[in-house]
């Protein structure tokens, strides 16, 4: 089934009409046949828009209760069963009541396209998304209620319903768009003259921006190269020199002049990248040239003139605006330059502005430096050749006559030479000395300065021809080497960031040094602001060298966006170090942002953990601190009444409920302030050396008669615990009432213990019905309760607690099945120190530990 077609209605601000030309639309197509029905459409109470709906069918709308009250939405499933051929859809960006199909209107209408209907829609442009920040700028409200960018540009049709804003006031003023009741204050606030002309150009930039796409659009399908001038666009040509500056704020003030004017700055740089501008200014450039509303291009060309052409004619520019030449005047013998021969193939539809500038007909100043790139031994090598070779070659030839062509083929071997070691200037000098000498010495009359037969002439001046193009060709090899050995050391710095990206591991620290080893440099860091009169901070720093306050104290400083910048102490790096370097500071930027956003996300987790927290322990204490606390209230609210005349049984077991429920809320409590002492990491376990038949049995004080639901098996063989035993006590505490909670009437708990190398294990061994696998794991959260667990069983704090505090000991607690059913507790601890021999070391190390305190022990731990 095709797509359906979309039709919108954008307007400026409510009120302008476009529910109303919607309708008109709607009326029309009926006329014409068109099967259309009101899937949407909401009048708010104006006549005329309500009169437009007569004669058009509306199909009902679904009702929702939300909240108490009842809501009417478009009822999607009804409007697909009717498949219309057009459907009125109101108010795109509406959000859609809780429960509906979809959560905006504009998905609904998603779905009806889908299937096939066309749709005729409204939308305010306030309500565009990316608007947002700038509409509440203009008008001092927040939108809450949006719809995407892409989806309205993908629309079949905008349609701009305007209305200048002192007739929408007007409108407004006579109670066409609010009640009476609202107009003085919309008037005074939303409706402002100057509100509504801000939203009525963001409205009109917004469609002619759409407009621009599909003409953009008409002129690539049916391969229009000629220019149209629709509207003002200045192409600005870059060479990387600093009077592009000049051109870029020109070529500004130019398309301040034209309605609708546009920017754009292109630099177009050669395939071989051997002649590159300076990084550095062309980043500079591109930043202005975005301040000031343009865009910046970079193009690969390796016609100028062609290029630049090309491109104003794809951007369907209208301007072009050049820097007149730096050429001196000598240097026009190689040609008329870029920009003459951009003015003479523009044709009649491009004009061409020539700018004067300050560098003009200074030289281009090209960084050449060919020799470095040879290396400094082998230029010096090149030269020595170049001017010693000839003359010792000379001298040698005076001796032995070989002819006038071998000599040539010697001096040209020489030339060579000079050519491979040094270059293109010692192969000149090379080859101009090699020639004065054949001249004077070997070419007839000799020992003059003039050459007798023309062959001779010919021959010399070939001689000349193929040293320089010898030296040419070894300086152009020369030259190519260096840059691949420049691109693929780039290559492996770029795939280190990339990999980094990728995988996200490296600090700022361990980027800001690679920076400094890479370069060579004293000192890397990397400086930020918040805004353009703030100043400058230090996110990171690596190396010794002196500390920067700012950029330009740097040696070099490379910009990332308006308030950052990456700076270097050391040295001056050359043009071409800066292309790397831009790409590390990049890098350096996203890796501090990383961070930032990983303590942000480390940081609402830990409150998002809190929360969850307090939430848990809100629900918990709700039930289990009021239900003690009831039944306390309760039996002393009794026993003082003077109306009735209680046993002594009775009295008793009264007193015997105060005292179950303050033990109650005693664990309870306990268990609490455990819990919160262990979130805040407070709890200091005091270590010693003591036995556990000495605690365990103190912590089956809490369990109710305790000899007949706990069994104890505690070896007296046992080494020593290094424990706290007021820790040790809370958690198999813990341990035991969890197990007796869970195990049968008729089965005890089994406590025992047993010694494995160097560890003691306690285990608490219950025949309950158990714990799956997945579970096992998730008993120890805090606030959890394994299956239907009554709200009386506790907070679910009890084994958090234990296992809390047995890590807190250097301990470990893990859950384990118990063989034939049942759930057993494994608490290891570390034993005091070697496994005792005989039963009777046991009974002296006991004999020993007797003599210390448990209480102040347990005192202390907390």
């Amino acid at each position: 089934m095709a797509r359906g077609k979309l039709r919108i209605y954008l307007g400026a601000a409510p009120g302008v009409g476009k529910t109303y030309a919607m309708l008109s639309e709607a009326h029309r197509r009926v006329e014409r046949g068109t099967d259309c029905v009101v899937a949407f459409v909401e009048h708010h109470g104006r006549r005329r828009t309500e009169v437009m709906l007569h004669g058009l069918e509306q199909v009902p709308r679904r009702e929702l209760e939300y909240r108490g009250a009842v809501f009417t939405e478009m009822d999607v499933d009804a409007v697909l069963a009717r498949h219309p051929q057009v459907a009125l859809v109101d108010e795109l960006a509406h959000t859609n009541i809780p429960g509906s199909r979809n959560a905006k209107r504009w998905q609904d209408v998603e779905e009806l396209l889908a299937a096939g209907t066309d749709v005729v829609a409204s939308v305010n442009i306030q309500h565009l998304e990316s608007l947002g920040d700038v509409v509440e700028s203009i008008t001092g409200v927040r939108q809450q209620e949006t719809v995407p960018d892409e989806f309205v540009r993908r629309a079949d049709q905008v349609e701009l319903v305007d209305m200048s804003p002192q007739a929408l006031r007007r409108r407004m003023a006579h109670g066409n768009i609010y009640q009476p009741d609202k107009v003085d204050a919309a008037l005074s606030n939303y409706f402002r003259p100057g509100n509504l002309t801000a939203l009525r150009e963001l409205a009109l930039l917004w469609v002619a921006d759409r407009v621009d796409e599909y003409l953009k659009q008409y002129r690539s399908e049916h391969r229009v190269s000629a220019i149209w001038g629709s509207r003002e666009r200045i192409v600005v040509g870059l060479t990387g020199g600093p009077e592009g500056r000049t051109l870029i704020r020109r070529a500004t003030r130019l398309a301040e002049k034209g309605a609708g004017g546009e920017v754009l700055a292109v630099y177009i740089a050669r395939s071989d990248g051997l002649t590159s501008a300076s990084p550095k200014e062309l980043a500079v450039q591109r930043t202005l040239v975005e301040d000031l509303g343009g865009t910046f291009h970079h193009v690969v060309g390796d016609d100028i003139p062609a290029a630049l052409l090309a491109f104003a004619r794809g951007a369907n520019a209208t301007q072009i605006v050049l820097g007149s030449s730096r050429r001196k005047a000598w240097q026009y013998v190689f040609g008329p330059g870029v920009g003459a021969t951009v003015a003479r193939e523009s044709g009649p539809d491009l004009d061409v502005h020539i700018v004067t500038h300050e560098e003009a007909a200074k030289g281009r100043g090209l960084p050449v430096a060919r020799g470095a790139r040879l290396g400094r031994a082998r230029i010096i090598w090149g030269w020595l050749v170049g001017l010693a070779g000839p003359a010792i070659l000379a001298v040698l030839l005076n001796s032995v006559h070989l002819g006038l062509a071998n000599d040539m083929l010697l001096f040209l071997a020489v030339t060579v030479a000079a050519a491979l070691l040094g270059g293109l200037l010692p192969a000149l000098v090379s080859a101009a000395l090699g020639s004065l000498l054949l001249n004077y010495y070997y070419t007839p009359p000799l020992h003059r300065w003039t050459i007798a037969d023309p062959k001779n002439i010919v021959a010399i001046v070939i001689f000349v021809g193929v040293g320089v193009s010898v030296a040419s060709v070894v300086d152009l090899a020369a030259r190519r080497t260096h840059q691949a050995a420049r691109l693929r050391a780039e290559s492996e710095i770029l795939s280190y960031l990339a990999g980094n990206v990728l995988r996200g591991e490296t600090s700022l620290e361990a980027l800001l040094e690679r920076v400094r080893e890479t370069f060579g440099m004293e000192s890397a860091a990397l400086l930020e602001r918040a805004d353009d009169h703030a100043p400058w901070t230090c996110a990171g720093r690596v190396g010794p060298g002196r500390p920067v306050g700012r950029p330009e104290e740097a040696d070099v400083d490379v910009p990332v966006g308006d308030r950052m910048a990456l700076a270097l102490t050391g040295r001056v790096l050359p043009a071409e170090d800066r292309r790397v370097l831009a790409a590390f500071a990049a890098q350096a930027v996203v890796v501090l942002d990383r961070r930032r956003l990983q303590e942000e996300a480390d940081r609402s987790r830990a409150l998002a953990e809190g929360n969850r927290i307090r939430t848990a322990l809100l629900a918990a204490v709700s039930h289990d601190l009021r239900t003690p606390l009831a039944g306390i209230k309760a039996a002393v609210s009794s026993l003082r009444s003077d109306d009735v005349a209680w046993s002594e049984e009775d009295r008793a077991e009264l007193l015997e409920g105060i005292e179950e429920g303050a033990d109650r809320l005693d664990h309870l409590v306990g268990n609490l302030l455990d819990m919160s002492r262990l979130q805040t990491g407070t709890v200091t376990a005091i270590i010693r050396d003591i036995d556990l038949d000495e605690v365990v049995p103190m912590a089956l004080g809490g369990v109710p008669e305790p000899e007949e639901s706990v069994e104890l098996d505690i070896p007296e063989t046992l080494p020593m615990v290094a424990v706290d035993a007021g820790l040790l006590e809370r958690s198999v505490a813990n341990l035991v009432e969890n197990a007796v909670k869970y195990s049968p009437a008729d089965e005890p708990v089994l406590v025992s213990a047993s010694a494995m190398s160097d560890r003691v294990e306690v285990r608490v061994v219950d025949r309950g019905p158990g714990v799956p696998d997945e579970a096992k794991e998730r008993i120890f959260e805090p606030f959890q309760r394994y299956g239907d667990a009554p709200r009386g069983a506790g907070v679910g704090l009890g084994l958090a607690v234990a296992r809390g505090f047995a890590e807190a000991m250097g301990g470990t607690l893990n859950a384990e099945d118990t063989p034939g059913g049942g759930l057993t507790m494994v608490l290891t601890l570390r034993a005091a120190g070697p496994l005792p021999g005989p039963p009777a070391e046991g009974a002296a190390a006991r004999a020993a530990a007797e003599e210390q305190s448990v209480e102040p022990e347990r005192q202390a731990s907390w």
